[in-house]
């Protein structure tokens, strides 16, 4: 783990023991709680100090120098790697089973569904919302209790070496890539970067871990991970076939020891049948029941912007707008073509982070879509709008509230609607005028 950033981590860390948790925030915090002082780009938690020590935090880790001499402040010249250094020694007195998820797509929904279905084998603790990357991860950590039989630590990147830091916090036993696209590459560099960052988490499980979960239809992954201790899954290992109907959930029978099942999911999307099987190899893999985890599967419904089906009064909804990436987006625009509908609307929003290759992979989504018949196409944000001379056809609006202002004027009925873009478009917001 390298130095330590508090000479005194080891008293810190009884401390933490005999406290209510930590957190970063003064609004959440609570008394008998350790405040951790994070600055980042818009606030410095280092300016309520004060605040945290007379709301009764039992300890109080930061670099504002003020408190340097005061008995209940931790005084460090990086805040954050001391969380880090906190939450390691945190794992390291947790006996469970850590089971790390990382990836370009379904990571988020992947680790929900792997918590239900391990929760079948025993107590289970995973990753809250979306607090995946260097600072979500040591508050996962932190948050482990000691009667906890699995941790499931979903692992963010969008740069190289992310995962290999976050690796050497949370030092899982087991690992799990979801799938490798194009997406973050204006901090990966090139797909190329984002390879060489998602295989970190593979080599650290070589080096100190048991084994990885493979998914054996995916080339690439089983490329990646020749030298690997593997246990694979797959369509073809299940006798997966997919329950084709007018519904637009995934729906499927699977076997498993000469049984058959029927899995009716709540995902729309024949793309989340790989998380679906994952979370179903990994639960079997530490003993569960198949019967009990295809009652998971089939009783788990998103509640998070990722892949959910809404029925309005007016109109049929595709919300995914918590994360867009060319990859992903290909896949929903390719799902809702093979939906059985009157009529079919997208509403893309703008994927971010691509750096240099944004253009192109914008121009690349646009021509996929008008290599299709839909009935309405809006496309949100600055970058698709560039192509608005290029595409008379569609309708190209700068911002969300744009959008709102000329959707609500046009009274759209019995459509099925895709909802797609990256979370800081703020799509989601267009549900209640649809």
């Amino acid at each position: 783990m390298g130095v330590f950033f508090i000479m005194n981590i080891k008293e810190l860390y009884n401390l933490f023991e005999q406290s209510d948790g930590i957190s970063t925030d003064t609004r959440s915090l609570k008394k008998n709680m350790i405040f951790c002082a994070i600055k980042g780009e818009n606030f410095d938690g280092n300016n309520f100090v004060k605040s945290a020590l007379e709301a009764g935090a039992k300890a109080v880790i930061t670099s504002n120098k003020s408190f340097e001499n005061n008995p209940k402040c931790y005084f460090t010249n990086d805040t954050i790697k001391s969380l880090q250094e906190l939450a390691h020694i945190h794992r390291q007195n947790r006996k469970c089973v850590f089971i790390a998820i990382t990836g370009t797509n379904g990571k988020t929904t992947t680790k929900e569904i792997i918590r239900e279905t391990l929760s079948t084998v025993g107590k289970v603790q995973a990753t809250q919302g979306n607090l995946n990357n260097h600072i979500g991860v040591p508050l996962t950590l932190l948050s482990i209790e000691a009667d906890t039989e699995f941790a499931i630590i979903e692992m963010g990147a969008n740069h190289i070496g992310e995962i290999e830091t976050l690796c050497d916090i949370a030092y899982p036993d087991y690992g799990l890539i979801t799938n490798i696209g194009d997406a973050h590459l204006l901090g990966f560099g090139s797909i190329e970067g984002v390879i060489k960052t998602k295989t970190e988490l593979y080599k650290f499980i070589k080096a100190n871990g048991k084994g990885i979960f493979v998914n054996e239809d995916d080339p690439l992954l089983v490329s990646l991970s020749e030298t690997q201790n593997r246990i694979f899954y797959s369509s073809e290992k299940f006798l997966v076939e997919i329950i084709n109907n007018d519904e637009p959930q995934l729906k499927y029978n699977w076997s498993c020891n000469g049984k058959n099942f029927i899995a009716k999911t709540n995902l729309i999307g024949q793309y989340n049948l790989p998380n679906m099987l994952a979370a179903t190899a990994i639960a079997l893999h530490f003993g569960g029941n198949p019967e009990k985890i295809n009652e998971k599967i089939s009783n788990y419904i998103p509640n998070n912007m990722r892949s959910q089906w809404i029925d309005t009064s007016r109109n049929h909804l595709i919300l995914d707008a918590y994360n867009a990436n060319p990859s992903s987006m290909a896949l929903a625009i390719k799902n809702i073509i093979s939906l059985k509908a009157n009529k079919k609307m997208l509403i893309i929003g703008d994927m971010l982070e691509l750096g240099e290759y944004s253009k192109q992979k914008h121009f690349e989504i646009i021509n996929l879509i008008n290599s299709y018949n839909f009935d309405k196409v809006i496309f949100v944000g600055n970058e698709f709008e560039k192509f608005k001379s290029d595409f008379p056809a569609y309708n190209f609006y700068k911002n969300t509230e744009e959008a709102m202002a000329s959707i609500s004027k046009t009274n759209y009925n019995d459509f099925t609607i895709l909802i797609k873009g990256s979370r800081s478009i703020g799509l989601e917001k267009l549900k209640n005028i649809l």
